[in-house]
């Protein structure tokens, strides 16, 4: 045909970048610099998640009143392999303080869960790529009638290409509005290596 090239179906390839190809299971990339994609949880469901998930009980250091106040929040990390790519993502299950108005949009001046892919290796393992999801404040901040404010977090998967043994992490960052110091760093157990 006069004004078309063919080329090699390898070369389209390497110009679209990571495109999903008919009846494969990896999506394209939503988000997530460094060559990260994400999707959501059940789209790599036939990986064989490891889990490891940890508890602390977090205080609400904008609050000195005579009410309990202290947050109980689990966070579940998960990772699993593919080849040579990994995936990961975090569950976040928290029990609030009951004495905050219904759906109190003050309680957080920022609350963001931190999903990382690690390269597990001696020492410090190194960060390979990581995501933040600031839509956990919201979630956070949402109560009923009765005061319960407990709920449940669950991130969109990261993915990335990684060595042999890597690792899923989550790092939790509350901001208590007013309090002046900004984002306090709670970090929790890692996954399992994959």
């Amino acid at each position: 045909m006069p004004g078309f090239t063919r080329v090699g179906i390898s070369a389209l390839v390497q110009g679209a970048g990571q495109i999903p190809i008919r009846g494969s299971r990896g999506g394209g990339r939503a988000g997530g610099g460094g060559g990260g994609g994400a999707c959501r949880p059940h789209c790599h469901g036939r990986h064989a998640y490891k889990c490891a998930s940890s508890t602390k009980d977090i205080d609400d250091t904008s609050y000195d009143g005579p009410w309990p106040d202290n947050w109980k929040v689990t966070v579940k990390t998960c990772a699993a392999r593919a080849g040579g790519t990994v995936y990961a993502y975090a569950e976040v299950r928290w029990d609030g303080a009951s004495f905050y108005p219904v759906d109190d949009p003050t309680i957080f001046d920022g609350a963001k869960v931190r999903v990382q892919i690690k390269q597990s290796r001696e020492g410090a393992d190194p960060v390979v790529v990581e995501r933040d999801f600031p839509g956990l404040e919201a979630r956070l901040e949402d109560g009923t009638a009765g005061g319960a404010r407990s709920g449940i977090y669950r991130t969109a998967t990261i993915s990335h290409r990684a060595g042999p043994s890597a690792l899923g992490d989550s790092v939790l960052f509350l901001d208590w509005h007013g309090d002046g110091r900004g984002y306090q760093r709670h970090d929790y157990t890692a996954s399992p290596t994959v």
